[in-house]
């Protein structure tokens, strides 16, 4: 099948020239759900953009029969972000303007809604679908609002502007799919929020970070957690709901690389995860694999104890145990005094997470994280 290929004006610069948003919708012949999936939030994360592509030449090859819904595709979905260097390294995780990740800035229905609790009280003799579809209503008008903010003389930061932008492709959709990677050397994995455990095994990862504890201003908890929200409300009144709405983070390997191994294990995820929503319907085998979830405060970041260079650092997902060396840092001095060596250990048992790209640093800063298992 042929998809809609959309334009979307995003940001007008200086010189007159528009940034902009495309957008590839492929849309069944069966009314179905709507998915969103987006790539390269962050400028470094690449790794993305190859899982779109070949997600686009995938669905390109499939009869209009075989997708139920609608899938919308968004690569370069921050053409600032991506655009962005130092010398030449890509950098564009924080918006140059302000200073704040391009992935906390997103807009939480939950933090504006009032009267939720009164809300789900006047839900309580109604189906899951009227439920989504009145809860749908209110946040579209919310969001009606701070749209029409923008369009006063006094208009809205980069910041706002950009993401009233980026949500409102995906402000109905029901699964909302987010590719990063780390912006250093990372493995693959997937956030997960509670409650949605079950799902998480169809994208076929080893590994996941459960998240429990969200402010809510992150694009994936932006779309979900109003949602969560309400289910609580209703959970509270004697109604016990999971609406079919999910929003996930796939976590692709490193920053600046479009590594083949990852992107072949993103694709494949999603197709699988694509066809468990019964999105797609393509004949072939459903699988899932057991994921290991673990929340997210069990993930242990090192920082530099001292200024130097980072030597002998164990390799990504290596096996550690307590007390074993994670690395060796060259440590210099001003003090006349000889160059020193220091090994540093690992305070728990876990597996070596990520890794920074950069081996010198400064005394404070970001070198590894170990993933307690």
């Amino acid at each position: 099948m042929i998809p809609i290929i959309s334009s979307y004006d995003l940001l007008q610069l200086a010189s007159g020239d528009m940034l902009c948003l495309q957008v590839y919708k492929f849309i069944g012949n069966q009314p179905g759900k709507k998915v969103y999936i987006q790539s390269n939030l962050h400028g470094a994360e690449i790794v993305g953009n190859g899982v779109i592509q070949q997600l686009i030449d995938f669905l390109s090859s499939l009869d209009s029969s075989a997708i139920q819904g609608e899938i919308w595709l968004v690569p370069v979905c921050n053409p600032l972000g991506t655009s962005q260097r130092s010398h030449v390294f890509s950098t564009g995780r924080f918006n140059s303007y302000d200073g704040k990740n391009w992935n906390r800035i997103f807009w939480d229905y939950e933090k504006k809604c009032q009267y939720l609790t009164e809300f789900a009280q006047s839900q309580i003799n109604n189906d899951p679908e009227v439920i989504k579809k009145n809860y749908r209503a209110k946040i579209q008008s919310a969001w009606e609002e701070e749209l029409v903010k923008l369009q006063q003389p006094k208009s809205g930061t980069v910041s706002k502007q950009y993401r009233a932008k980026l949500q409102s492709l995906c402000l109905d959709a029901d699964y909302v799919i987010d590719i990063h990677s780390s912006t250093n050397q990372g493995l693959d994995f997937l956030f997960c929020f509670g409650t949605r455990e079950e799902s998480a095994q169809y994208f076929l990862m080893e590994y996941g970070v459960l998240m429990t504890e969200y402010d809510g201003d992150a694009f994936d908890e932006a779309f979900l957690k109003p949602w969560l929200a309400l289910e609580r409300e209703l959970n509270k009144l004697g109604k016990k709901i999971l609406f079919d709405l999910e929003s996930w983070t796939v976590e692709l390997g490193s920053g600046m690389t479009m590594n083949s191994t990852s992107i072949v294990k993103g694709v494949r995820g999603i197709k699988n995860y694509l066809s468990y929503k019964k999105i797609l319907n393509t004949g072939s085998r459903l699988e899932s694999k057991p994921i290991k979830l673990v929340k997210r405060n069990t993930v242990n970041s090192y920082y530099a104890p001292r200024g130097g260079m980072i030597q002998n650092r164990l390799p990504l997902k290596t096996a550690v145990r307590q007390g074993d060396r994670l690395y060796q840092l060259l440590s210099f001095n001003k003090k006349k005094q000889l160059p020193e060596v220091i090994d540093i250990h690992a305070e728990t048992d876990g597996i070596v997470f990520d890794r920074s790209i950069n081996q010198c640093v400064n005394q404070g800063e970001y070198v590894l994280d170990i993933l307690a298992i």
